[in-house]
């Protein structure tokens, strides 16, 4: 089984959409990681986040903007040869991004990314109340590095395991 680096910009989006969360990482000023699953919302190379105005990650972000945004398929046990331990192996797709949060503070700009927020997830519209608006911290992060692989790709004799619930 083998893993295989993806450039089709086509193919990483389709990553992205596939995912209900993304890992969004970050570090504090002495170094140490920090990681937040969260929902998103992505559109043209910029991923869009929303969270409380305050907190331990705006602390953080306040002080060291990068981050490091990581989004992975659902996995799928995998195996070349069911007697040996060293075949199996996760399949899925994953996309790892960088780039630096910018506080978005602008109020129609604010309603823009919660409309791209709620499209990862909905077809509907949505109408928000400008306390919520007012309320919520937006961060906007262009993708500045983003690379994508696949692993776990299934060898000519690959076999998937089907009941998820057996591990």
């Amino acid at each position: 089984m083998r893993t295989y680096p993806v450039e089709e910009e086509e193919h990483i989006e389709k990553v992205i959409r596939a995912c209900p969360l993304c890992y969004v990482g970050m570090a504090d000023e002495n170094g140490r990681p920090y990681v937040l699953p969260m929902n998103f919302g992505y559109e043209k190379g910029v991923v869009y986040l929303h969270s409380a105005q305050e907190g331990y990650s705006i602390s953080i972000l306040e002080k060291n903007s990068q981050v490091c945004i990581t989004f992975c398929t659902d996995p799928g046990l995998v195996w070349q040869d069911e007697e040996v331990a060293c075949s199996y192996r996760m399949r899925a797709d994953s996309v790892i991004c960088h780039g630096r949060v910018v506080f978005e503070e602008d109020y129609d700009e604010k309603v823009n990314a919660l409309n791209i927020i709620m499209c990862q997830y909905s077809d509907r519209e949505f109408s928000y109340s400008a306390p919520a608006v007012r309320n919520v911290k937006i961060w906007k992060v262009a993708l500045d590095e983003v690379s994508a692989k696949e692993f776990g790709v299934s060898a000519r004799n690959a076999f998937k395991y089907k009941d998820r619930s057996q591990f």
